[in-house]
């Protein structure tokens, strides 16, 4: 249960600095992508400091493109 509640954690961390109003569409859609897949990473892996830096790597390319197109 705590590993969930330090994912959800992060993930609001993030995507509330994903709120910013200076920020951009596509820094906005590269952060939220970013904390989506740390989370995801986390949760696959276990809890691996590796498999939550690699999803959130993962995440935030896949956000920073979709951003790309809107």
């Amino acid at each position: 249960m705590g590993r969930i509640i330090q994912a959800l954690a992060g993930a609001a961390v993030a995507l509330s600095a994903a709120a910013c109003a200076d920020m951009t569409h596509q820094q906005r859609d590269t952060v939220a992508g970013a904390a989506v897949g740390g989370v995801a990473g986390n949760v696959v892996t276990g809890g691996s400091t590796a498999g939550t830096l690699t999803g959130a790597a993962v995440g935030g390319v896949v956000g920073h493109e979709v951003g790309r197109r809107h």
